[in-house]
């Protein structure tokens, strides 16, 4: 889903709010999710689910399967995302 989706589906179900509205509150949701995993910390929603850092160390010894030379991966932060039961549950059904 896109966000212009979320936001016309979003303003179908709350007609009283303008379009400007539902954009802040996206844009604040989102910020604050970044924020929170920029300093470290994870973020759960209850039925939606958890986003959390997973740390890559660096590795030395990665090589290029084409060219069969060696590559230098710096340590680095990926975010991961896993659902909640409830959101497994309704996926699979």
């Amino acid at each position: 889903m896109s966000r212009l989706k979320l936001i016309k589906q979003l303003k179908e179900k709350n007609p009283k709010l303008n379009r400007s509205e539902i954009e802040a509150v996206i844009d604040v949701f989102t910020k604050s999710i970044s924020k929170a995993l920029k300093k470290g910390y994870s973020v759960e929603i209850r039925g939606l689910g958890r986003w959390h850092l997973r740390e890559f160390r660096e590795n030395f010894s990665a090589r290029n399967p084409v060219t069969n030379e060696l590559i230098y991966k710096p340590k680095r932060v990926k975010v991961k995302f896993r659902p909640s039961k409830k959101l497994n549950k309704i996926i699979n059904e």
